[in-house]
């Protein structure tokens, strides 16, 4: 009698423990489900201000900034000179693409210092190796479409006037767009004259332009990467011929003879400024 008592305690004892057993294991899977283990968290995304990857290997990855010619104002067909320029250097073999087109029209020197000051506006400039600026020719002219609107042009005084304050503006945007951009060949477009066929124009404004020009040399002769395109011996001789009909931007003629110049600049050009207008 006793011996059985003694068996059956020890199954009870057994069945209990296995009771138990059962339990905490349900009560150990609910509580997993109900609270599953962490999961990693994902990497972190680039800040907007972080540079991204550069240019790679020998292609050329262009960006326009700067003021109406820049942006391809006055080619019917809305291609530039910028466009016209990387589509060349693509068929003559060196691979080139277009980033981004910066221009905006009406844009002055002091309006192009204020964006460079974006954040956004960094990030794009940074991405190129390549950097065409067009500049200048709204501070010396007056905004450059006083003949389309029907208002007198500049005259001589006018443009003399602005010369010194514009051209030192000239200094700052260069400086900054290699402070932003230290690896990237800036190129910066030289200036003609879009009133060389008036008689009260030629002279003073010819010499305005050159001098104009003669300060972006001075200042792009400073820097292996910065190069000045020249223009006006392109338009001098061919004004009728380059000129939109609002006589201050180029046609798509005038377009394509900047973009084959900027394409002999990367043949022969040599660092450090292209040779005198």
């Amino acid at each position: 009698m006793n011996s059985t008592s003694w068996i059956w305690r020890i199954t009870s004892t057994l069945s209990i423990a296995a009771t138990l057993l059962l339990i905490y294991g349900f009560a150990a899977a609910v509580a997993g489900n109900l609270s599953p283990a962490p999961v990693s968290p994902p990497a972190a995304a680039p800040e907007s201000g972080q540079a991204p990857s550069p240019a790679s290997g020998n292609e050329i990855r262009a960006i326009a900034i700067g003021d109406s010619l820049a942006r391809g104002t006055g080619d019917d067909s809305g291609s530039g000179f910028v466009r016209r320029a990387v589509d060349l250097l693509d068929k003559n073999g060196i691979h080139a693409k277009l980033i981004n087109n910066l221009g905006n029209n009406g844009l002055t020197t002091d309006a192009l210092l204020t964006r460079l000051d974006e954040t956004g506006v960094q990030y794009v400039l940074k991405e190129a190796n390549v950097i065409m600026l067009s500049i200048g020719g709204n501070d010396l002219f007056a905004g450059g479409q006083a003949l389309q609107s029907g208002s007198e042009p500049p005259t001589a005084e006018q443009l003399r006037t602005t010369l010194p304050a514009a051209s030192a503006r000239l200094q700052k945007i260069l400086d900054r767009l290699h402070a932003i951009n230290p690896d990237a060949r800036i190129l910066y477009l030289g200036l003609y004259n879009p009133f060389s066929d008036l008689a009260e124009l030629k002279v003073p404004g010819n010499t305005v332009v050159s001098e104009w020009n003669e300060a972006a040399l001075t200042i792009t002769n400073k820097n292996d990467n910065m190069s000045v395109i020249p223009t006006f011996d392109l338009f001098e001789q061919n004004l009728t011929a380059y000129l939109s009909s609002d006589h201050f931007h180029p046609n798509g003629a005038g377009y394509q003879a900047i973009a084959e110049r900027i394409v002999q600049g990367f043949a022969t050009a040599s660092p450090g400024g292209e040779a005198d207008e």
